[in-house]
């Protein structure tokens, strides 16, 4: 097996720190379900997460951001992520300045 293969071993948690990170994960997803109503409700709008990307928003996937926007399916999710030339896939926090700005500019138009 060569030295590219090899994976690291992954550090054993503590009860503690298990609790700990779950009480993370579970503020954060209830943050990230909180902004998602915001969304619906027109509360806050997506342009102004994607420009100042709230930290509970980092991991959040954009297509699923802009599914939470009211007028948004599928299709027309796809096809704005398209023109900005972002994968469906692509994280909040992983958008390149230029994705960033692209899809700041479409979404306030």
């Amino acid at each position: 097996m060569s030295a590219a293969n090899a994976k690291a071993p992954v550090p054993s948690l503590d009860d503690r720190q298990k609790r700990e990170a779950l009480a993370l994960a579970n503020q954060i997803r209830s943050a990230r379900g909180h902004v998602k109503q915001e969304l619906k409700q027109g509360v806050v709008q997506l342009a102004s997460l994607v420009a100042e990307c709230p930290s509970c928003l980092e991991s959040a996937k954009v297509y699923d951001l802009l599914r939470a926007v009211p007028g948004y399916g599928p299709a027309k999710a796809n096809k704005l992520l398209s023109a900005c030339r972002i994968s469906p896939i692509k994280t909040l926090a992983g958008l390149t300045a230029r994705q960033r700005r692209e899809l700041t500019q479409a979404l306030e138009r």
